[in-house]
């Protein structure tokens, strides 16, 4: 009897797991460059149907019934997320696959977020996080522009950087052969945990952003889906908990 109790608790913390992943993309519909996360739900294996040797558990009735659910780690899509125009000529939004390359302090980080701006250094950075992170170029070195040239800053579809008619740098876009490997860091950035990215030959749209790919209208009825699975969870806990308390309260009646 308790076993349901079990499966019901385990249901509650997946609804809850998920619900918090929702809710998250939700909060960042309105953020460039963001990519939706998707929560992984697996069903857990029976003891007597994964164990091995002699001592494996296993239960005429229980073998035939589910283990119940379990969370697997959060999935990032990288669709590609509609564009909007900014005019900006520092803004950039990459076509297709590939990442941006930045270095936050000494590290190296990968965004999709193409908003840039100048620094008092006459550096390239992201607007995101305050301007800390200075964008790289092809060779991985820092983009500076001639303070002394006054031309106005392009960005071609090949990602090369222009201050009138002198060549500045070259984006450096970057791609992975296993995105799985990268992870959040907040600010819009990634993290590849020390794996190098390959040059990407993705063309990028000048003047352009990508918006975010979390949908508002899937993700509230998916949210209303989540709450209602936790409600009926918590329902049947409760009545297995009635159900309980009067089978004790019985037995004790009849001894």
């Amino acid at each position: 009897m308790t076993y349901g109790v079990w499966l019901s608790t385990a249901g509650m913390q997946v609804s809850d797991y998920r619900q918090s992943i929702m809710a998250n993309n939700l909060a960042n519909v309105d953020t460039v460059g963001f990519k939706s996360d998707l929560a992984v739900i697996q069903e857990r294996a029976m003891e007597s149907q994964t164990a091995t040797g002699e001592h494996r558990f296993a239960h005429p009735i229980l073998d035939g019934m589910t283990g119940g659910a379990w969370v697997q780690p959060t999935v990032h899509t990288f669709a590609q997320g509609a564009m909007e125009q900014t005019d900006n000529p520092l803004d950039v939004a990459i076509m297709g696959d590939g990442f941006l390359t930045v270095q936050d302090g000494s590290d190296t980080r990968y965004s999709r977020d193409g908003r840039m701006t100048l620094n008092p250094e006459g550096e390239l950075v992201m607007v995101a996080g305050g301007g800390r992170a200075r964008v790289l170029d092809s060779d991985g070195q820092a983009i500076r522009f001639d303070p002394d040239n006054s031309a106005k800053p392009s960005i071609s579809n090949d990602g090369t950087i222009r201050q009138g008619e002198d060549i500045v740098a070259k984006l450096g876009i970057v791609d992975f052969a296993d995105r799985s490997r990268l992870t959040k860091l907040g600010a819009n950035l990634y993290h590849s945990h020390g794996e190098a990215g390959t040059p990407s030959d993705s063309r990028v749209h000048n003047g352009y952003v990508e918006l975010s790919t979390a949908d508002p209208i899937k993700g509230l009825a998916s949210m209303i889906e989540v709450s209602r699975a936790y409600e009926m969870n918590a329902r049947m806990i409760s009545l297995q908990d009635q159900t309980i308390g009067q089978a004790v309260s019985r037995v004790g009646r009849i001894g």
